[in-house]
């Protein structure tokens, strides 16, 4: 941070709007295009720059409240965030309402408009700021600063999410400021507990899922290829994760009374594990690739064109080598194909010096990441009984479920998602490109599953925001381009 030249500006009105402008131009490095511009939209981006200045404003104010959601002492300063959401939305005509849950409040807002009924999504709650020592000012003392060239917004929620939710609602302020109504319809639902489980949503979506349902749900809380380069996040994998417990002696036993006549727990679940995997890195569970389909050619031609080399994703964690199924490229092994991962495994004496023990008992806790149409009921039952078929007569096996989600893949030809993908190319030096996330984001499944809509994951993150660490930012260039392109992205929808 470091910078309080920096957060004068933002005091002095349209210094600001000036100074931004000149940031983006050129301190960003990001390179201008010629781009036609619609008559209609023309109006609402020149008003944004205008503005820049007094969405700053507000965004800072928004940063400034504290609304950390797992810690109950912070439960104020939720509410707090949700009701200036509220008046926030209620100030540019939407219909907007603080709805409490069992948890913190959820946030609704209601639009007219022609067009698609749309939903967006996006939460206000944030991380707590521990370890405090290793931020460089407060981090709810929200400033512009400069690193690495770039000028940034400081402060917890920055990117994630406060300044990623609010591009969407200062591209519905300038848009009305402008023709006087918005081109969609738009329905809002702001969370309040995305960073701690999101225990009150589920049931909040089942209570009110006819007023929920829209044509489809578009999601920021993703993020840019780079800082030139949008993305459209158009799969999300699964999830299975299973805890297997074999048991066999009814103690821990003496090695070497016992030792080459007792079963021992550890060895047959380090088989069973080996087994899962072959030499060419598929999973050899009967069924696992059920519903698995291949990628489309020309989407694997797109990822090739972003460069990223099994040098350049596995050399700065100390690796070389994809240890994945064999012939695939990095970002499809992380992005499309399905795994088999082991994350945890324990038995016997595992604490300082040496005991020599047969176990009685060994864990393991595996994780299957799901794509395309993979069930997975189907992988957690077919796993256990490729589990079971490998247990020894006199032993036995148990095992402990920790949760399951489909993957998600919205359809590559989807004219929601060219459309999009036309909108972000219109603003930013490179076209947009078409990624996947080998993570899962639940409130994706949830709209699929409880409200039979698809989502279109749009951020404007970068992978250097530090989300979740401390000295969180979120680049200016993303916070006003941001805004720029849910402009775009709202008017080629409505068409």
């Amino acid at each position: 941070m470091g910078h309080p030249e920096a957060y004068s500006l933002l005091r002095c009105g349209s210094w600001l709007s000036f100074v931004a402008r000149k940031i983006l131009l050129s301190r960003s490095r990001i390179i201008t295009k010629t781009v036609f511009v619609m008559p209609e939209l023309a109006p609402v981006l020149d008003h944004l720059d205008k503005s820049l200045d007094q969405s700053l404003e507000r965004l800072f104010t928004l940063l400034r409240l504290k609304s950390i959601s797992t810690d109950p002492a912070f439960a104020d300063e939720c509410r707090k965030a949700a009701e200036w959401l509220v008046e926030d939305l209620r100030s540019i005509g939407f219909e907007a309402s603080v709805r409490d849950t069992q948890g913190h409040p959820m946030v609704v807002a209601h639009h007219d408009g022609d067009g698609p009924h749309i939903l967006f999504y996006g939460h206000y709650d944030v991380q707590p700021v521990d370890p405090l020592d290793l931020w460089d000012a407060d981090p709810f003392a929200p400033a512009l600063a400069e690193r690495d060239g770039h000028k940034v917004i400081c402060g917890r929620g920055s990117a994630d999410d406060k300044g990623q939710l609010m591009t969407f609602v200062e591209a519905c302020r300038a848009y009305k400021a402008v023709h006087g109504k918005l081109p969609c319809k738009v329905t809002i639902l702001f969370e309040g507990e995305e960073e701690s489980g999101s225990p009150s949503l589920k049931p909040f979506l089942e209570a009110n899922a006819e007023e929920l349902k829209a044509d489809f749900a578009l999601v920021c809380d993703t993020g840019m290829w780079d800082r030139a380069t949008p993305a459209i996040s158009t799969a999300l994998r699964g999830l299975v994760g299973e805890e297997v417990t074999v048991k066999a002696a009814n103690r821990d036993l003496h090695s070497g009374e016992f030792g080459g006549a007792a079963a021992n727990p550890i060895r047959i679940l380090a088989r069973i594990l080996a087994d899962i995997h072959d030499e060419n890195g598929r999973v050899t569970i009967p069924g696992f690739y059920d519903g698995v389909e291949e990628t489309p050619s020309q989407i694997l031609k797109s990822w090739e064109t972003l460069g990223l080399t099994p040098e350049k994703f596995l050399g700065p964690i100390g690796l070389s080598e994809p240890a994945g199924e064999k012939g695939r490229s990095i970002l499809e092994l992380v992005w499309a194909r399905p795994t088999a991962e082991f994350n945890g495994i324990s038995g016997g004496y595992t604490g300082k010096g040496f005991k020599t023990v047969i176990a009685a008992e060994a864990s393991a806790k595996v994780s299957f990441r799901l794509v395309h149409s993979q069930d997975p009921d189907k992988i957690r039952a077919a796993f256990r009984e490729f589990v079971k078929a490998r247990i020894p007569t006199d032993c036995s096996v148990e095992f402990a479920k920790h949760g399951g989600s489909p993957a998600i893949q919205l359809a590559y030809d989807s004219p929601f998602l060219s459309k999009a993908q036309a909108a972000l190319t219109d603003e930013w030096p490179n076209p947009a490109v078409m990624t996947a996330m080998g993570g899962s984001i639940p409130i994706v499944g949830d709209f699929q599953k409880m409200l039979g809509m698809e989502s279109l994951l749009v951020g404007f993150g970068l992978p250097d925001d530090r989300v979740h660490s401390p000295n969180e930012k979120y680049d200016l260039a993303s916070f006003h381009k941001g805004q720029r392109s849910w402009v775009r992205i709202l008017d080629a929808l409505a068409k």
